[in-house]
């Protein structure tokens, strides 16, 4: 896969506590499922049907590590490649929710919560992002939050001495 470079249009001035995103939809199928679980997270209830059934799912599920990958597919995809983005160093928290199965529609929300800018890196701004992921029920099945670092449009003046 080629990637061209995308003109940045949002630096981290852009971002303002109370911003919310629709970040679109993703569905995966059962083979995404099984080939996700299989080199990742190799547990029965997302390999076998049967094995599944007899799981507190009741059928085969999306690993919650596949569900984060998903939202992450969908930030970068529909979002982040128009950005200054300069990675994140890590999140808050991760709830699962409810399970995610094949077919399962599911569509990414996030909002802003605060930002501020980088103390040490007066060219790098942080931003503290919540991220929701729904499913075609209207059911929450991902709830995250965690830091993105973002270049500046404008660098701060450095500190007096």
């Amino acid at each position: 896969m080629t990637h061209s470079k995308t003109p940045i249009k949002y630096y981290w001035e852009d971002f303002a506590a109370g911003q919310v995103r629709d970040l679109g939809t993703i569905t995966p199928t059962r083979e995404e499922i099984i080939a996700f679980a299989s080199q990742f997270d190799p547990q029965p209830f997302h390999l076998d049907d049967e094995a599944a059934k007899a799981s507190v799912f009741g059928a085969l599920s999306a690993s919650g590590w596949h569900t984060c990958a998903m939202a992450m597919r969908l930030m970068v995809t529909n979002f982040l490649h128009e950005t200054s983005s300069l990675g994140s160093p890590g999140l808050e928290g991760i709830k699962w929710l409810k399970p995610v199965f094949p077919g399962d529609t599911l569509r990414l929300q996030t909002t802003v919560l605060e930002t501020k800018p980088m103390g040490k890196r007066p060219d790098v701004g942080m931003t503290r992002n919540l991220w929701e992921m729904f499913n075609q029920h209207g059911d929450k099945v991902l709830h995250m939050e965690g830091w993105g670092m973002f270049r500046r449009r404008t660098p701060a003046a450095p500190p007096a001495p």
